[in-house]
């Protein structure tokens, strides 16, 4: 019997949540399974995989054909790196011991990648609370002091006259200017 490692839908619209199946290639996508291997969430950033690995690896050995979608996930989940790693030893060009550490070197990487990736979106999420509260508090603060404004009584402007003294000296320098000119 074929079997296919498939996702089966679930979830309201808009917001998909997947199992992760075993399946004969001839059941429909939301039908008949044989077993189910784990979940896949795409609504979280990074998207939520929770799988059984030592399930998903025996029936990747034993020849269930993944989708292009399920591929990814196990790629990412690194059961296909192992399922190489395997074939090398199987074939000699390594020990178990080397395909092991290898193995436990790539999942350190991952994990290095994922935790920074977490990280990253938290403190960007973080700065952005702070920038809209430091934009908020300046929008605050322009509306106090237009309302201030608004309600301060009117001063009343005083025009003082000039004296007749100050006028005839500014149009005595006015004439010696010219005159020097």
């Amino acid at each position: 019997m074929a079997t296919k490692i498939r996702l089966q839908r679930h979830g309201k619209k808009g917001k998909p949540f997947y199992y992760i199946v075993v399946a004969d290639a001839r059941a429909p996508r939301d039908g008949r399974f044989i077993e189910r291997i784990g979940s896949y969430n795409p609504n979280t950033n990074p998207a939520t995989i929770d799988i059984n690995f030592d399930k998903t690896f025996e029936w990747v050995s034993n020849g269930a054909q993944p989708t292009d979608t399920c591929r990814a996930i196990l790629s990412y989940k690194g059961i296909l790196y192992k399922k190489h790693l395997a074939g090398g030893v199987k074939k000699g060009a390594l020990t178990q011991e080397q395909a092991d550490a290898k193995f436990t070197a790539w999942l350190d990487q991952k994990d290095g990648k994922i935790t920074g990736k977490k990280d990253n979106l938290s403190t960007a999420k973080a700065d952005a609370r702070k920038a809209a509260l430091i934009a908020e508090a300046k929008k605050n603060e322009d509306r106090a002091a237009a309302l201030a404004a608004k309600n301060a009584p009117v001063a009343e402007e005083v025009v003082e006259e000039e004296s007749p003294a100050t006028e005839e000296g500014a149009a005595a320098e006015s004439t010696e200017e010219t005159a020097a000119e």
